[in-house]
């Protein structure tokens, strides 16, 4: 049974008080496990709704289960996706302060800053190409408000796919030349090598994540815009963090950022 406008509201100011006090709650599924992927979407709808009634701005998207391995893992057959407010933003190095959340990870990201509008249905990788102005390397801060990290699909959506911070890179390339596909990349934490990966773990080809968001963006008239920024998903796994910790991710080719936990 769909939710009613009202649940939809409470539920999404039960996160929001979450994401405020930095308190970890129980899965919403837990309470009420019937809850639909579009319902999920129209609480992570309602959730940014009161974001913006504080003033943030929406300056980007993010999609999350990119990689066919995770999808498997959580049983679903595309990915998700969520939204970057204004506030999450940082600069490398950071910092990335634990008092400000719950039980953050991070994890490396290709960042597409759009240059042309892309609305879809039928946008290609080979337009998301065109379309883009520079990509950036980038460290995505991951802060489910769910108790232990533990969620469903329609839990994870409704948290805005988690969410939190974004630490973006100094260096600004553009993505002609480059084939993404086979753009290696190398997680260090603390100064040892914790990962590494290639473009291709995201959908085959970063870009192809992007051209999905936008696609799947065309259903609620959406589009990406010019100035958005778009985490295309993490070529590996994501990597636990405490105060004290420094995590660095470099692309070849593309360049490096840092994020410093405090």
């Amino acid at each position: 049974m769909e939710l009613t406008a009202d649940q939809v509201q409470a539920l999404a100011r039960r996160l929001l008080d979450a994401y405020d006090r930095r308190i970890e709650i129980p899965a919403l599924t837990d309470e009420q496990p019937d809850i639909s992927e579009a319902d999920a979407y129209r609480i992570q709808r309602a959730l940014l709704g009161l974001f913006r009634q504080r003033g943030a701005r929406i300056v980007g998207k993010k999609t999350g289960l990119t990689s066919r391995a995770k999808q498997q893992a959580m049983g679903v057959p595309e990915a998700i996706y969520g939204y970057l407010v204004d506030t999450y933003l940082l600069r490398d190095p950071g910092p990335v302060r634990m008092a400000e959340l719950i039980h953050p990870r991070l994890e490396p990201e290709l960042a597409f800053l759009i240059g042309e509008r892309l609305q879809g249905p039928g946008v290609t990788t080979a337009q998301v190409l065109a379309a883009t102005r520079a990509v950036v390397p980038a460290l995505e801060v991951i802060d489910s408000r769910y108790r232990n990290f533990k969620f469903r699909l329609a839990d994870v959506v409704a948290d805005n796919c988690s969410a939190s911070r974004v630490v973006l890179g100094r260096e600004e390339v553009s993505p002609d030349g480059l084939d993404l596909r086979l753009q290696g990349m190398v997680l260090e934490k603390n100064g040892e090598v914790v990962d590494t990966g290639a473009g291709a773990a995201v959908l085959g080809h970063p870009a192809s994540a992007v051209a999905w968001l936008a696609n799947k963006l065309a259903a609620t008239g959406e589009a990406l815009e010019p100035g958005d920024i778009v985490l295309p998903g993490a070529p590996c796994e994501a990597v636990f963090v405490q105060a004290g910790d420094e995590v660095r991710v470099t692309f070849d080719r593309v360049g490096s950022v840092t994020a410093r936990v405090e």
